[in-house]
């Protein structure tokens, strides 16, 4: 696999280009999320984790998927506007994006290569699945949707440190 992440784009939630260039350095954690999914109050515990972890360089990145049970049908002022009020999202996020399949965007398609799930699935199963990358842009970790951030704090504090 020669392609690293910093080699993907996407486009945010509000319209603009965002390189993974850009991000360089820092830890990520890459989340695919939903607003209307039993998991959706992770955005507490993300937004937390941005929060907590900001100054030391770590990004939280959100991107909207609609393909596990129609749980993101808005439009992207629906869901901006919804992750702003309900939890105070800050963090970036993704335009809607489709995670599965022959429209997955590239850098999905570039982290199940990277970190593949149980028995080595590929898929993305459910909302909230989560991709840990470190300093030097490699995917060190792939986590359930059923982890939750908390959870997953030690793990960023070791990369970070």
């Amino acid at each position: 696999m020669s392609a690293t992440i910093y080699d993907f784009s996407t486009t945010s939630l509000e319209g603009k280009p965002v390189s993974f260039k850009d991000f360089q350095g820092k830890v990520m954690l890459i989340v695919n999320t939903a607003s209307q999914c039993g998991m959706t109050p992770q955005y507490q515990g993300l937004q937390s984790l941005y929060d907590q972890y900001l100054d030391r360089g770590l990004v939280v990145f959100g991107f909207p998927c609609n393909q596990f049970g129609s749980q993101e049908p808005g439009s992207a002022s629906d869901i901006q506007s919804f992750c702003q009020t309900r939890y105070g999202v800050t963090f970036p996020m993704s335009e809607k994006i489709e995670v599965n399949g022959g429209n997955a965007h590239p850098l999905y398609k570039y982290l199940v290569e990277a970190k593949p799930g149980m028995l080595g699935l590929k898929d993305i199963k459910w909302n909230f699945t989560k991709f840990l990358i470190d300093k030097q842009g490699n995917v060190v970790k792939r986590y359930a949707p059923t982890d939750t951030p908390e959870k997953i704090a030690k793990d960023i504090e070791g990369l970070l440190a």
